[in-house]
């Protein structure tokens, strides 16, 4: 059974990651199975690998898409690799994250971000496993992903 194989056969919290561990230790992670990530706040999809401890994820965003606003009960970390992002963090004014950038989102504090409409933005994720990659609608409401005018979806 290969690494993969092995890793995908053991039960994660996240439906649709791959488990790390038993033998299951390098992740060619652009090309894992893909998921959502929050569909009912965020249009966040990519792969994610969950350890014993930390999950991580390889997310992308459309252009002009992103997550309304959330939070969870654990922290997060993303580094944008490729795009921008408008950010929001509870609290603190909201500023563009490019490529190279690091963001830190505390634990159950409100945050968003969305991908400006000049390119697909993807970003590497990493949270501790006390709660799931998704998080939970800051109006309760699981309405769906946040889109900037002229970027919904065609009905």
């Amino acid at each position: 059974m290969s690494a993969e194989a092995k890793a995908t056969s053991t039960s994660t919290i996240n439906e649709g990651a791959i488990k790390a561990g038993d033998g299951a230790y390098l992740f060619d992670l652009p090309n894992l199975a893909k998921m959502g990530a929050g569909e009912n706040y965020s249009t966040s999809f990519g792969s994610v690998v969950e350890g014993e401890r930390i999950q991580i994820g390889l997310m992308s965003k459309p252009r002009g898409t992103g997550a309304r606003p959330h939070s969870h009960p654990n922290e997060q970390w993303n580094y944008v690799l490729k795009g921008k992002l408008r950010v929001y963090i509870e609290g603190e004014e909201e500023r563009i994250a490019g490529p190279g950038t690091l963001i830190y989102f505390p634990a159950n504090k409100i945050h968003a971000t969305v991908a400006l409409p000049d390119e697909d933005v993807v970003f590497f994720v990493a949270k501790d496993l006390s709660y799931g990659i998704a998080g939970i609608p800051a109006d309760g409401i699981p309405s769906g992903p946040h889109y900037d005018k002229g970027f919904a979806p065609k009905r």
